[in-house]
């Protein structure tokens, strides 16, 4: 079973930034798309970023393109999302997620991910 523990969620002012990290449990977490997803309350889950296996392509939500940088180290197993100036309607629990199959093209849309981590919470306030 794949695990995927998310951190690095808080607090922060508009305009501040916090970098969330996603660890995966697995040895193949270098074969998949790794992608970010938030849920504001009373709103569905949005794609927020999707890097592929090798981190040579990414793909970013039209809100938070030019402010938001995703990453992986396959050596660590892990993701990141670095969110720069923050805004309020940033504020959502944010979900790392592990691509359905394996390689692949980076996918929005979220049924096409399998494994999902608990979410952190990022609240941004004004």
């Amino acid at each position: 079973q794949v695990q995927l523990v998310e951190s690095g969620g808080g607090l922060v002012q508009a305009g501040g930034s916090l970098r969330l990290s996603c660890a995966a449990s697995d040895r193949t977490f270098s074969s998949y798309v790794m992608g970010w997803f938030r849920q504001a309350p009373g709103k569905e889950r949005e794609f927020v970023a999707g890097i592929s296996w090798r981190g040579g392509s990414t793909s970013y939500a039209d809100s938070v393109k030019g402010r938001f940088t995703i990453s992986r180290d396959n050596a660590k197993n892990t993701v990141y999302l670095q969110m720069n100036s923050l805004k309020p309607e940033d504020t959502a629990v944010y979900y790392c997620a592990r691509q359905q199959s394996v390689i692949g093209l980076i996918t929005t849309a979220p049924d096409g991910y399998t494994y999902w981590g608990q979410g952190t919470q990022v609240t941004v306030s004004s």
